[in-house]
């Protein structure tokens, strides 16, 4: 890493500035309604301080103890914040709800419930959001919702969740199937929005207000679509090897 590298994250993370933008003008949305988690999955801890040099503040990783390294490795820098954007393992719960500042995977009660007692172990109140599996494919996580006419059936199970002391609900995540182009993922990122607006009409106890969807292949269409998270990682930091956690 060098001043090579950084100038390149910089300019990789503003273009993406300047697309969010594009994007949220052209539907009527405030660009600044839409924050940048850059995710670091798989890239050394080098990578983070050259982001952190041009001006990154939101890192997201896919792996609870790949990201806690890092963490430790950079330090209680002013304005970081960590978020767990993968697949939880029930192992993992207490290295989530110790370190991460938002967890955007949860897709079950039982790990909720987890979460809940650490946090509350750990005296914190952890902002959270359901993941949800909009498209039906069997690789992704997340609570049953591709479905319409079964939306009714997750409510008792998100009523738990919001009412605990320990998590706060703040809204929603998804994983669009990979398209070459990027068009045909807007419908699953719409049904999440609806879904959105089924939770705050059932639900209102929580906000409900993030939308967590859009990668570095599809952000600009899930920012049509009312994205306010978008998790973006190869189209800053570059690619990045693949990991396996253990």
């Amino acid at each position: 890493m060098g001043r090579e590298q950084y100038r390149a994250i910089r300019a990789n993370y503003q273009r993406v500035l300047d697309q969010i933008e594009l994007a949220a003008c052209s539907v009527g949305r405030r660009p600044e309604a839409i924050r940048v988690v850059v995710v670091t999955k798989g890239h050394p801890v080098e990578a983070v301080f050259e982001a952190l040099s041009a001006g990154i503040r939101v890192f997201g990783e896919n792996y609870a103890e790949e990201g806690v390294q890092k963490m430790l490795a950079v330090g209680d820098e002013q304005g970081i914040e960590w978020h767990m954007i993968g697949h939880v393992q029930s192992r993992k719960a207490k290295l989530a709800a110790q370190y991460y500042d938002f967890i955007h995977s949860v897709d079950s009660l039982k790990l909720a419930e987890r979460l809940e007692r650490f946090a509350a172990e750990f005296g914190r109140r952890t902002p959270i959001l359901l993941e949800c599996n909009v498209s039906g494919e069997a690789s992704k996580f997340g609570w049953t919702a591709w479905d319409e006419a079964h939306w009714e059936d997750l409510l008792p199970n998100f009523e738990q969740i919001v009412a605990m002391d320990h998590l706060e609900v703040c809204g929603l995540m998804t994983m669009a199937p990979y398209f070459d182009d990027p068009e045909p993922a807007r419908p699953y990122f719409r049904r999440l929005r609806r879904l959105q607006e089924f939770l705050m009409q059932r639900l209102p106890d929580a906000s409900w207000n993030e939308l967590s969807m859009g990668m570095s292949g599809d952000f600009q269409v899930a920012v049509q679509e009312g994205a306010t998270l978008v998790r973006i990682g190869t189209a800053i930091l570059g690619p990045r090897p693949e990991i396996t956690e253990t």
